[in-house]
């Protein structure tokens, strides 16, 4: 929301836990941790606790009855689950889709070198994405088309496996091609 300046107010940025006197509403919390007897305690006997070890008295589980605390440093706490999550970020991978595309009389010198292109996408662990264009009338041709993806796939089989046999959606006749996995 802007004021009649143009400006933006600034927002406070709310952290995702509820941590020591903001941890209200309660009169008891169930407290776990590493340097903690387990059990049910009273909220100030909980923050006191916390005080004396010097961390703070972090909510975990809000919706729990009681509340589920933590003893900790909140800040490294914060700071391990953001290296977690960039973690899982890292590992997870991006597919990227490459595309190749034919015509429906595409001659053989053509053929091959598209076929070169495809199989280095493949290698790199590309998903290919191969179609036949059909222009104007040549859409009469969509049984070459459907011969030529055919045979693309055939030949870069021990490359990849064909996800999706060809299909014609308007002008175009799609293949899909996932690579196969390293061993």
């Amino acid at each position: 929301m802007r004021n009649n300046r143009g400006y933006q107010p600034r927002v406070e940025k709310k952290d995702a836990h509820r941590i020591n006197n903001l941890i209200r509403g309660v009169a008891e919390v169930r407290l776990v941790g590493d340097n903690v007897e387990p059990g049910v305690y009273k909220i100030s006997d909980a923050l006191k606790l916390a005080d004396e070890l010097e961390l703070d008295l972090v909510e975990i589980s809000p919706n729990a009855e009681p509340p589920v605390c933590k003893i900790i440093d909140y800040n490294k706490f914060v700071y391990m689950q953001k290296k977690r999550e960039k973690e899982l970020k890292a590992k997870s991978s991006q597919i990227v889709v490459k595309e190749i595309r034919f015509g429906p009389q595409t001659d053989e010198h053509d053929y091959e070198f598209k076929k070169k292109n495809a199989e280095k996408f493949l290698k790199d662990g590309s998903k290919l994405k191969a179609f036949v264009f059909f222009k104007g009338r040549s859409i009469i041709y969509k049984e070459q088309g459907q011969i030529l993806l055919l045979r693309l796939a055939q030949d870069l089989e021990e490359y990849g496996k064909v996800e999706a046999m060809p299909v014609l959606e308007g002008k175009r006749m799609i293949m899909f091609i996932a690579p196969k996995k390293k061993k």
